[in-house]
């Protein structure tokens, strides 16, 4: 049992908060164009109480994400090789950090993976094996939306591997990495944190917006009742794969939005990056042909113009 009540009004406030965070959302790629304006009607009205927050986590948000790129750049450039793994109960944030953190960034340079459960035949392979095909090559930053640590967590838990699998697995994990490390690539790991009440008025959330109810399965319904295995599972990992060649993290994210910005600040703060050199951008002329005759295409090609 919970040592808490659902507090009913509580919930409705955080409907309307996690409203405000979808509005976040759609506004962040354009609200770089309004952080100067004035204009009282640029917002919506839940946004007039709480304005300089949100203004000044944009205005953190895009300078953050401006040296990301600078840190992408200084990858791609000097052949770095990096792994980023994002770990934490459902719910806690990871998806929304690691949007933050692509946003602005070069897919072909910073990709994330997020592998569904394993196939029957993925099942019968080293433990390990279907992640490597994902692992960086020179120039790549690779996201793990979860990782091999799901044997540590979920798998452990919901019992989907047996004893000596679990055993197997602490005792492959920090040879593993170091030997990730010894080859070049940078691994650093991250678990976001929330309170079982956090938790659970997410849920609620989820379970109450239609836009968000597909974020909720079966399985973190069956897994929420389970907080206090979970918490233990968690320990226990840290305990035997926190080591000093690829230590563990932890991002206090109750508060969705200071998560998001702690987290890429202290990504920033592991890599010796420089702002790259770039031969300067000159456009060239457009050519022009005395026989070039441009083509309308036919009108039942045409997307209907309804907005």
């Amino acid at each position: 049992m919970n040592n808490f009540t659902v507090d009913h009004q509580k919930v409705l406030e955080r409907l309307e908060s996690d409203l405000l965070d979808s509005y976040d959302e759609e506004f962040e790629m354009e609200a770089e164009d309004r952080l100067h304006s004035d204009t009282e009607g640029a917002w919506p009205q839940g946004y007039q109480e709480d304005r300089a927050f949100r203004m000044t986590y944009f205005k953190e948000l895009f300078r953050l994400q401006g040296e990301l790129v600078k840190l992408q750049d200084w990858i791609a450039t000097t052949g770095q090789k990096v792994v980023v793994i994002f770990e934490g109960r459902d719910s806690a944030g990871k998806g929304g950090a690691i949007k933050r953190v692509v946003q602005r960034l070069n897919p072909r340079v910073c990709r994330v993976v997020a592998l569904p459960a394993p196939s029957d035949r993925e099942k019968t392979q080293w433990y390990f094996q279907r992640y490597v095909s994902h692992l960086p090559c020179a120039g790549e930053m690779v996201l793990f939306d979860r990782s091999w640590y799901n044997r540590a967590g979920v798998e452990r838990v919901m019992g989907f591997c047996n004893d000596d699998d679990y055993e197997e697995f602490f005792r492959s994990v920090p040879e593993f990495e170091r030997m990730l490390v010894r080859s070049g690539i940078k691994v650093v790991k991250y678990w976001f944190s929330i309170t079982d009440e956090e938790q659970q008025y997410r849920f609620l959330s989820r379970i109450h917006d239609p836009l968000k109810q597909w974020k909720l399965s079966p399985m973190d319904l069956y897994a929420r009742s389970r907080w206090e295995e979970y918490t233990a599972a968690k320990e226990i990992m840290f305990e035997r794969t926190h080591i000093p060649e690829a230590p563990w993290w932890v991002v206090q994210a109750v508060d969705k939005k200071k998560a998001r910005l702690n987290c890429i600040h202290h990504l920033l703060s592991q890599f010796p990056y420089f702002e790259i050199e770039k031969p300067e951008v000159i456009l060239p002329p457009r050519e022009h042909h005395p026989g070039y005759e441009r083509h309308a295409p036919s009108m039942d090609m045409m997307v209907p113009e309804v907005y």
